[in-house]
């Protein structure tokens, strides 16, 4: 998925996890010209291909941008994300993975103390979660596995970026299917909108800076 604003010298690559909100963040932010290249969500459940794939599109798309920006956490790749990033000179969105972002570090932190035995939901996982946890864990042809996979989990906590009673009964049934109880908490965009508005006036400064030695 690439989405491009003529002129933009700012790139957004990102997990597809987030297309659609960072798609609603540059909707009621008409004057930040970003284009987002986005990569398959379903990495999420191989991580250890995720340092590779981000590393190759930075080396297509860095010559062509005066700022790339990487919209994801660690995601479960041990710290190699970030090896692959400072070597590019390139920074990610701060926390360990998306949960952390939506919900704030802080608001995080406090649900996972409450629980450590937290399965979390986005409105994308909610969306897909038949096919990048169901069918993704096999849980459709193996069922005994999910008392394998889950059987440290105690709640399903749903992250809402939106309120919408459609997501909100899809992420019911995602938790009946798991066997655990759910707690829903409507986070909006988090830390997402500071982070990327953040990328945006990094990048003015820069210019504003390197207009002002010439």
């Amino acid at each position: 998925l690439l989405m491009t604003a003529t002129g933009s010298r700012l790139l957004v690559i990102a997990c597809g996890a987030l297309a659609r909100e960072i798609t609603q963040w540059r909707r009621s932010h008409p004057e930040c010209q970003v284009d987002v290249q986005c990569l398959d969500a379903a990495l999420h459940n191989h991580p250890e291909r995720i340092p590779n794939a981000v590393d190759a599109l930075i080396c297509q798309y860095q010559p062509h941008y005066e700022r790339v920006f990487v919209a994801y956490g660690d995601c479960g790749t041990g710290g190699r994300l970030d090896a692959v990033l400072a070597n590019r000179q390139v920074e990610r969105l701060t926390g360990a993975h998306c949960y952390s972002m939506f919900a704030t570090e802080d608001g995080f932190d406090t649900l996972a103390c409450q629980e450590p035995g937290t399965f979390y939901l986005t409105d994308f996982l909610v969306r897909h979660f038949d096919r990048l946890v169901i069918k993704g864990l096999k849980l459709d042809q193996h069922p005994a596995l999910r008392e394998q996979l889950f059987a440290h989990y105690r709640r399903v906590v749903y992250l809402a970026q939106t309120d919408d009673p459609v997501l909100q009964a899809a992420a019911e049934k995602a938790a009946a299917q798991l066997d655990l109880t759910l707690e829903t908490v409507f986070t909006g965009l988090g830390q997402l909108a500071g982070e990327l508005e953040t990328q945006v006036l990094r990048l003015t400064s820069h210019r504003e800076g390197h207009h002002a030695t010439h």
